[in-house]
């Protein structure tokens, strides 16, 4: 299928591992032109490079904390006009709701919610001028089926569904179509992450913990980041002009629920 965005310019935030590159590359597939932004800067620019000598676009890449105003604004200097956005950050680290202080909440928020709403009141006034724009947040499942453990992340990400349930139909009427993506559990460094912490805990080993938790998917496997790719980019498509506002989960069948 032509998704028909070839031409077009995306910035992907948080892209050179993980979700984010995943999201980036089914894009550069489709010729889209990329900024790419993540904090490491050896890694960007390897994923830069990569993806220019691969699909032939054009990638410029900006190392920077999207989860700070110097840094978005270094982002949103690079990235000019764009057609495409799609917001990503990582999430706050697990705990235990009698732990976190107003600063580790403020800091969630910062990072899960305001950078998002940031980013998306500096560009969509643009795709409103045109008549024609794509943006795509990645939150998380836990938005629908919350994980007491990431608890900051249920809150801030909550946070960005209730503004883009309104915000999305604001935009509408002009061409602008905003979504969210709700990704489970997929095979990154943010899984392995979760998994070592597990395995701590509970003194087992990381394979036994990654094993308890593929158990719980009914696919049997964690997604992969070219998964989560291809549906973003369809949602950056043209032919998801009748999507707008929705909350689309991507986790093997782990929520166990008929809506």
């Amino acid at each position: 299928m032509d998704l028909g965005i070839r031409g077009r310019r995306a910035l992907v935030c948080a892209a050179s591992k993980g979700l984010g590159r995943g999201c980036a590359e089914a894009l550069a597939a489709e010729g889209v032109d990329l900024v790419i932004n993540a904090r490491g800067e050896d890694a960007l620019h390897d994923t830069a490079k990569d993806l220019s000598d691969r699909f032939g676009i054009s990638v410029t890449p900006v190392a920077a904390d999207i989860t700070t105003p110097d840094g978005q604004a270094a982002v949103l200097k690079a990235a000019g006009d764009i057609d495409i956005l799609v917001t990503n950050a990582g999430g706050p680290p697990p705990g235990h709701w009698r732990d976190w202080s107003r600063d580790d909440f403020i800091k969630a928020l910062d990072a899960n919610l305001l950078s998002a709403v940031a980013l998306m009141q500096a560009t969509v006034p643009h795709m409103i001028e045109q008549g024609w724009g794509r943006v795509v947040n990645i939150t998380s499942a836990a938005v629908r089926s919350p994980i007491a453990v990431l608890g900051l992340s249920n809150t801030a990400r909550t946070g960005l569904t209730g503004f883009v349930a309104g915000m999305s139909r604001d935009v509408a009427k002009h061409g602008v179509v905003v979504n969210n993506l709700l990704p489970g559990i997929h095979d990154t460094d943010r899984a392995d992450s979760l998994d070592t912490g597990v395995a701590k805990a509970e003194g087992i080993s990381f394979d036994e913990a990654r094993a308890r938790r593929k158990s719980g998917i009914p696919v049997g496997d964690y997604g992969r980041a070219s998964d989560f790719g291809a549906a973003c980019a369809f949602l950056c498509s043209e032919h998801s002009r009748f999507i707008i506002g929705q909350n689309i989960t991507l986790d093997g069948g782990a929520l166990n629920a008929t809506l």
